[in-house]
């Protein structure tokens, strides 16, 4: 015999007895929001919002998840990046040139906690190849055994070679701008500065064409298309530099300790200059993505607000729809706190299962994004991440576990928070005016 809640088999269970409340989160109340979460035909339109709803939450918590990794992953691509290949700090002179470079760098070199000091000319210029069009460079010029040290550009070279880079008087150039020039190693590049030899009829702009002795790729657009590395001796001639260097660049052990190092270099470097450091120098570019990567988190938390809202909807229409199951489960002996039980655990089951599923997907679809990234490219014959816009080569992702951990309580916690006032409004119902009036 079924009972007239409908939801019960009284062979299997015959109620809480008369004026008995059950145990908090009893196998009773359990069995009948699951029975609640098991919608039959003519509920069937309740059971289009609550799956409706664990989607939202399921596809809120995953692009949260990816979304936020990737946001990880190209800050500290561009972090390592930058400051791999411009250094940490940067010494550029105050009260007269740097021409006691080499003494300052042996000095340099030998304070606690810097790696090597790279003494550096640099200039702009124009570069162009076989009459082409020209390009925008930064000349660079360093000596062939501290270009060596620096190991964004060592290891990551893809024609030519490095040995014997100051013998040579070649350069090397990024990738990207090979290809932009239609350049391979062993070509000739021609450079166009503007501070030339003086004439009569003003300053004339030096042109010379040199050799390309080796092609490198960092896997970031901008160094790739923009940096040209000569010998320190070549560049201090083509920019009229004498026996001097612009900065010298200091590359530290341990990126995070720049203030340490600062303080030493200032006690003991023993002559004016002016100091500055990675983050000065990146400050406004890290700081817009921070305040973007912010920004993104609290627009795709409201996908889950959103899914949150629709828990509350479909509970509210399952309350009423419940109504006379609910009076009758009163009338036997069910507590006020029993029905409010029930119905969240009927909520909260939408929103665990959404989060939890949510978070395997997203993790999942983080750690293979480049994955995904190549195969939509190929499928769709197009560039879904050009390095042009992007900077980086491919598309990176951080997942990171405390990250993760905040997104999954904060869904479940929404989730929950939505299942409170249609619990409520259910426990509230008058059993003897539903009954009645039902």
């Amino acid at each position: 015999m079924t009972s007239p809640a409908g939801i019960l088999d009284q062979d299997r269970f015959a109620g809480p007895p008369e004026g008995r409340a059950t145990r908090p989160f009893s196998a009773f109340e359990w069995l009948i929001a699951g029975r609640y979460l098991r919608a039959r035909r003519k509920e069937g339109f309740i059971s289009v919002i609550a799956g409706f709803s664990f989607l939202g939450v399921m596809l809120g918590v995953a692009t949260l998840i990816v979304v936020m990794s990737v946001m990880n992953g190209f800050r500290q691509e561009l972090l390592s990046k930058i400051v791999g290949v411009n250094g940490h700090i940067f010494l550029q002179p105050i009260d007269r040139p740097l021409d006691d470079y080499r003494d300052l760098t042996r000095r340099l070199d030998a304070m606690k906690g810097i790696s090597f000091a790279l003494p550096m000319v640099e200039g702009q210029a124009l570069a162009s190849s076989k009459g082409g069009p020209a390009s925008g460079v930064l000349v660079r010029g360093v000596r062939g055994e501290d270009l060596a040290r620096v190991a964004f550009i060592a290891k990551n070279i893809r024609e030519g070679t490095l040995e014997g880079f100051d013998a040579k008087e070649g350069v090397v150039i990024g990738s990207r701008l090979a290809m932009n020039l239609g350049l391979h190693a062993g070509d000739t590049l021609t450079l166009v500065a503007p501070q030339g030899a003086s004439t009569p009829f003003g300053t004339a702009p030096r042109i010379k064409s040199y050799t390309v002795t080796a092609i490198f790729e960092i896997g970031m657009s901008e160094f790739d298309a923009s940096f040209v590395y000569m010998p320190l001796a070549e560049a201090q001639a083509y920019f009229n530099k004498g026996d001097e260097v612009s900065v010298i660049e200091v590359f530290l052990k341990n990126a995070d300790a720049v203030d340490a190092a600062r303080d030493v270099i200032d006690a003991h470097i023993g002559r004016p200059v002016m100091l500055s450091d990675w983050r000065i120098r990146n400050q406004t570019f890290f700081n817009a993505l921070q305040v973007e990567r912010n920004v993104m988190f609290l627009i795709l938390l409201l996908i889950v607000l959103v899914a949150a809202l629709n828990i509350v909807s479909g509970l509210i229409m399952l309350v009423k729809d419940k109504a006379q199951d609910i009076a009758i489960l009163r009338t036997m002996g069910m507590t006020r706190g029993a029905v409010m039980r029930i119905f969240l655990i009927t909520g909260a089951a939408i929103g665990v299962v959404g989060t939890v599923t949510g978070a395997i997907l997203g993790v999942t679809l983080a750690w293979n994004v480049e994955a995904i990234r190549t195969f939509l490219n190929r499928a769709m014959n197009s560039n879904m991440f050009p390095a042009e816009l992007y900077f980086l080569s491919r598309l990176p992702a951080v997942v990171d576990p405390v990250e993760v951990a905040i997104i999954v309580i904060t869904a479940f916690v929404l989730s929950l928070l939505a299942t409170l006032y249609p619990s409520w409004r259910a426990a509230r119902l008058d059993p003897v005016e539903t009954l009645r009036y039902g």
